[in-house]
């Protein structure tokens, strides 16, 4: 039978709700009978002790907010009565130890990926089409448009067909779409294409950081190729990429198609060029197949967006415990979303191996957070509404769940926006905790495949890395089935425990990344790309 209510750790002086509760109800938990004052719904914490205005509320066994007046035992905690707050971190006080799972049944398993002359294996095989600056957005958008005509003969989808029986006078139903068939050209290669909004007009800095970023995108194992349009006079020059893509990847193998318009003459003249190139790249990138790897080959990126209250208790933990997994075997994973890290740095700070990370760690919240508050704004605005409406009604409060998607393992290395991981074992990577900007740097900085977590449904998905998506509840996996791929809510019913979630999560990640199962994101072709631009962004 589900528990009614529980306390994540021993410390905290909060109780999570598990489900409706109405005023009046008396649950009872580890030795203490508590009685809601008010109606309270599941997700949502209630104390556990009489409040003073000031006091330190606990959850997850960190500060979380302070009370800003009395609360009684048994009452809801909202934002009218809780704050913000989160502990102070100088540096490292310990290092504390991991007792990594027991991984006999993993150590040895293998995924069907795609070998690259680096030593990296991808789950994906694509040519990649994208701009240096948004001028040619248009000049990519048309090759879009013939490259998935010819290559992907794409039947009409039932919403085309709906359109076109109504253009005809016909009935007002949705038409069934016909049934799928892998109707491509080419088996072995995939052509996706990215826009951006990027590349000139704003900061340098953020011009020469878009191109690190498609340098990572370019080295990214999921990639065979790229073709690469410029206009010629922006900011982000071409030869701004290449150097980028020198310094990641010196010895780059993989064919690097490039043209540049006003050295080009007319349009048609361009793009002439552009897809005869191309499509020679294809060709030979077709002929490369899947072939049996290490799962320590994979890169795992972590993240969460819509996140509620359950996400921190269910979801989280699952990807944590899948985290730890894969740093015990050698494989290598990346939590990101800085701003969703707050109120947990001191743990993360003694988990680093090397003291200089965790200096280099809170570097870059300081920095961060200074920039935000520059800006009129903080890491307390961080909760959104659906996050607040959903129980997580302070930033440390949703970091402090955040966070457990890291798991234990020790931290091998604290990455900036870009930068490229290359270590086996847990990476802190900086980014906002914007879902796509977060998504995009994970798969720039090496990401095969993202596991993303939700308690509120997100249709995000990624040009060239599966993301799997990972519902933090039984309801939101049943009420938005066509974008949820795991449901982790059966912790939440007491069905399953985490390690077993995180198991039966994990053997669906090495199905996806061997192209046995496609992801709700890639059949919905929700390929998102947003770069991060180093303002203000949470």
């Amino acid at each position: 039978m589900q528990k009614k209510v529980l306390k994540v750790n021993p410390k905290d002086n909060v109780v999570v709700a598990l489900m409706d509760l109405p005023a009046g109800e008396s649950v009872h938990l580890d030795g203490t009978d508590y009685t809601v004052v008010k109606d309270i719904k599941a997700k949502h914490k209630f104390a556990a002790v009489d409040f003073e205005d000031g006091d330190h509320i606990i959850m997850y066994g960190v500060i979380v907010g302070k009370a800003n007046r009395s609360i009684k035992k048994g009452e809801v905690i909202t934002t009218e009565n809780v704050k913000h707050q989160s502990a102070k971190v100088e540096g490292k006080t310990e290092t504390l130890g991991w007792n990594p799972p027991n991984v006999d049944k993993w150590k040895d398993r293998t995924f069907n990926g795609y070998h690259r002359e680096d030593g990296q294996v991808g789950t994906e095989n694509v040519w990649l089409f994208f701009p240096l600056v948004f001028c040619e957005n248009k000049n990519i958008e048309t090759l879009k448009d013939i490259f998935e005509k010819e290559l992907l003969h794409d039947k009409a989808s039932k919403h085309q067909l709906l359109l076109r029986s109504l253009l005809n006078g016909g009935t007002t139903d949705i038409v069934e779409e016909e049934k799928e068939e892998d109707t491509r050209v080419f088996k072995n290669i995939d052509v996706r294409f990215i826009t951006h909004q990027g590349g000139c007009g704003g900061i340098r800095q953020d011009a020469e950081a878009l191109g690190r970023l498609f340098a990572g995108y370019v080295n990214n194992p999921n990639v065979a190729g790229a073709t690469v349009l410029s206009l010629g006079c922006q900011n982000l020059q071409v030869q701004i990429f290449m150097d980028a893509l020198q310094a990641l990847a010196p010895n780059n193998k993989k064919l690097i198609v490039v043209y540049e318009q006003q050295k080009s003459g007319t349009i048609d003249e361009m793009l002439t060029g552009v897809i005869k190139d191309s499509y020679e790249g294809i060709k030979k990138a077709n002929d490369i197949e899947r072939k049996p790897a290490s799962i320590t080959k994979l890169n795992i990126g972590l993240e969460c967006g819509g996140s509620d209250g359950f996400s921190g208790i269910s979801a989280n933990p699952v990807l944590g415990e899948v985290s730890d997994i894969m740093a015990a075997v050698g494989g290598t994973t990346m939590l990101a979303e800085f701003p969703e890290l707050c109120g947990v740095e001191q743990e993360l700070v003694n988990r680093c191996i090397n003291d200089e990370d965790g200096v280099k760690f809170l570097k870059l919240m300081k920095d961060f957070e200074a920039s935000v508050v520059a800006a009129g704004s903080g890491f307390d605005m961080n909760p959104s509404p659906g996050n607040i409406k959903d129980g997580l009604i302070t930033d440390a409060m949703k970091s402090a769940g955040a966070a457990k998607k890291g798991g234990a393992a020790p931290i091998v290395e604290v990455l900036d926006f870009t930068e490229y991981a290359t270590k086996p074992g847990l990476n802190l990577l900086c980014t906002p905790g914007n879902d796509a900007e977060c998504t995009t740097a994970l798969v720039g900085s090496g990401a095969t495949v993202v596991l993303f977590t939700t308690g509120l449904g997100t249709p995000m998905g990624n040009p060239i890395s599966p993301v799997v998506k990972i519902s933090s509840n039984t309801v939101l996996a049943e009420k938005m089935s066509d974008i949820i791929d795991f449901n982790a809510g059966t912790v939440i019913s007491g069905d399953k425990t985490i390690p077993e979630a995180a198991d039966e999560l994990l053997e669906l990640i090495i199905n996806v990344a061997s192209g046995e199962v496609k992801t709700k994101a890639d059949i919905l072709n929700q390929n998102d790309f947003i770069p991060w631009r180093r303002g203000v962004s949470l």
